[in-house]
Parts: structure tokens; C-alpha cells; sequence
């Protein structure tokens, strides 16, 4: 070969032995192939070196309505890496409740329950869950997380799907200036303006203190971003770019 890849992603979806059941199917987001727990394996190869994340449409085809959960359990994941989940109902805009590393940091974890996160499944409904992962810069391994379908309450594991990911670690784009964002005024009222320095662009998202996202964009050199409709509390931003590690800034917002 021409070239030399500098990282290479392997992710392997496979499905756990466990309690598959005939009225919950998870599919990939937009195929129609069912890869709950003993069904076929499905390959891909992730898109970049930095963090990624892959999409699953958990499927309701009981004939009554179901509220569940997600648990996540780390199998085996090498030292330093993270991992993030975004549940929700297919039709939210904001993509459900996102929990960040430092969320989840028990294993097993199980996403919150309680009305403000819990949500319901029509017949023939279906939610989004949304897993993300982040390898440590220079360790290389395999990783593997289980992801359980979960009673509302929290104590039953109804269906699962297995996440492999194996990562060969390389030197990752060196980024010359020092990144940093300013945000402000903080605390803040009707809006905030967000500076960067050391990086042209970036994305960010921005959730609730219970882990609700309530918006996703990107700011080129600076953005101005209106609050005044957001209630009064803490908010955070996760800052992703290229050649520069995931970070967050706290916001508050008082009117």
C-alpha cells in the first residue's frame, strides 16, 4: 500500500446470548435488519481517529405501550478511554437525554428513570439510542461494552447488543496553538458569545444539569448564541475539533 493509515477503527456489533426477546428489534439507524441479541453479527469501520458514534433504532413491537431504560456495562475497555449514550423517542428533535462520561461513571450504569427522562413507546414505535466513544491518545486495544434493553424499573434486562471496538493507537494530529473557548458574559441572561482561539472551528452541544440536550451547532472563530429562552440553571458544553481533545465549559444562566 501508498500509504501508511495512522489508526485504524474495527467496530464489531455483535449480540449478547441473553434474553432476546420477539417483541423488541434493534436495528441500525435506517436499515431494516435486526440485529438484537442472537442475531447475525454487523461490522463497520469508524469514520475517523477522534471520537465517533453509531446509531441504533430500538424497536417496540409488543402490542401494548413500553417505557425503557438503557444499562451499559463496560465487558472489558482499556485504561483512559470514554464513552457517552444518547436515549431517547425517534421523534425528539434533541435527540433524547445525553449522558457524558462522567455521567456514567458506574459500570453497570442504567440511564436515569423519572418523567423528566423516561419517555413511552407506542405499538410499532421506536427510540434512538446512541452511543459514543472516545480511545485514550496512545492506547491501543480492543474495548467491549454490552448495551441492555431495561425494564422501567430499572431491575430487568430485557434485550442486548454488543459494541467491540478494537483500536490501533497512533500519534494523532499535533495541533500547534493552544486551544481555548471564552464564554461570555457567564453567568448569563439573554445570550452568550463564544471566542475561540489556537482553532478555526469547532462543534459543540450543549445539554441541561439532568443531561437534556438543547443545542447542537458549530461556531467559526465566534457565536453569538441567544439564551433568553432557556430557563434559569447550569448548563454545560462539550467542545469537540480537529487535533484537539473533547473539553467542557459550564455556563449559568440567570434571568
Amino acid at each position: 500500500m501508498k500509504k501508511i493509515y495512522s489508526t485504524l477503527f474495527a467496530l464489531i456489533v455483535v449480540m449478547s446470548s441473553a434474553n432476546a426477546q420477539d417483541n423488541i428489534a434493534i436495528f441500525l439507524d435506517g436499515q431494516n435488519m435486526d440485529y438484537s441479541s442472537g442475531s447475525a453479527a454487523f461490522t463497520m469501520v469508524a469514520p475517523s481517529a477522534g471520537l465517533f458514534d453509531v446509531t441504533f433504532e430500538v424497536h417496540n413491537n409488543a402490542a401494548n405501550t413500553q417505557s425503557w431504560r438503557i444499562t451499559r456495562s463496560k465487558i472489558s475497555v482499556p485504561n483512559g478511554w470514554t464513552d457517552g449514550l444518547c436515549w431517547g423517542h425517534s421523534t425528539d428533535p434533541f435527540g433524547g437525554s445525553c449522558y457524558s462520561s462522567t455521567q456514567m461513571n458506574a459500570n453497570p450504569w442504567t440511564s436515569p428513570g423519572g418523567a423528566a427522562v423516561q419517555f413511552n413507546l407506542l405499538p410499532n414505535e421506536f427510540g434512538e439510542m446512541k452511543p459514543d466513544f472516545n480511545p485514550a491518545d496512545g492506547v491501543s486495544g480492543t474495548a467491549h461494552y454490552r448495551y441492555y434493553i431495561t425494564s422501567s424499573s430499572g431491575t430487568s434486562f430485557l434485550d442486548s447488543v454488543d459494541v467491540i471496538i478494537d483500536y490501533v493507537a497512533s500519534v494523532k494530529p499535533v495541533v500547534k496553538d493552544p486551544v481555548n473557548v471564552v464564554i461570555l458574559p457567564n453567568p448569563a441572561s439573554d445570550y452568550i458569545n463564544v471566542s475561540l482561539t489556537g482553532i478555526d472551528n469547532m462543534s459543540f452541544k450543549m445539554v441541561d444539569a439532568l443531561g437534556n440536550l438543547v443545542l447542537k451547532d458549530q461556531v467559526y472563530g465566534s457565536k453569538k448564541i441567544n439564551t433568553s429562552e432557556f430557563r434559569s440553571g447550569v448548563y454545560f458544553i462539550t467542545f469537540e475539533g480537529s487535533g484537539s481533545r473533547p473539553f467542557v465549559k459550564k455556563v449559568i444562566i440567570r434571568h
